[in-house]
């Protein structure tokens, strides 16, 4: 008799969630935590856009010694507002996580990868894409050769306008510090 009772209740209860719900235009859920609107900066606000092309980029790792993914996306020359100083800044497509943000520093060569008239390799000395500035060797590949040569041209351009910008900051810097002595 229980098992009768046990099967009952059971199958009361399969049907009670097959029962068809009349669907309600008008429902409303209320947030269970309130979330106040942040405001997002890039910091890339404060500089203008000198140079943009779709391209992946690749980073040596020099323990397992080989070639890394970094990413793909819009490579950009971002020249600041202010000092006038470009920076190589690159973002992934989906996520904008940045996969390289370095000076444009007369160090730098463009060298073509081994293979590929398509891609540059160069080594920075403080690439701060992760946060920390640390040496990276990278490389970067489009979808062409064309392409490939206007981001070198533009490289070199953006190279020697930062050479003299650092020049002419060097320069400051000495004059400030003779000035110094001379008052000591």
């Amino acid at each position: 008799m229980a098992d009768t009772e046990e099967k009952k209740t059971t199958e009361q209860v399969r049907n009670s969630f097959t029962e068809e719900v009349e669907p309600s235009p008008d429902v409303h859920f209320e947030p269970v935590v309130k979330l106040e609107e942040v405001e997002v900066k890039t910091f890339e606000e404060d500089e203008d856009v000198l140079f943009k092309m779709r391209a992946k980029l690749f980073r040596f790792d020099k323990q397992l010694k080989e070639w890394k993914e970094r990413g793909t996306g819009d490579v950009k020359f971002l020249q600041h507002k202010e000092n006038k100083k470009v920076r190589l800044l690159m973002r992934r497509d989906k996520t904008h996580k940045v996969c390289a943000n370095h000076m444009v520093t007369p160090e730098i060569t463009l060298s073509p990868n081994v293979g590929s008239d398509r891609s540059w390799v160069w080594n920075v000395t403080a690439d701060v894409s992760d946060g920390e500035a640390k040496p990276e060797t990278l490389a970067i590949r489009f979808a062409n050769s064309e392409n490939a040569n206007i981001f070198k041209q533009k490289f070199e351009e953006v190279q020697k306008a930062n050479e003299k910008l650092f020049k002419k900051e060097d320069e400051k810097k000495e004059e400030d510090k003779k000035e110094e002595d001379k008052k000591e």
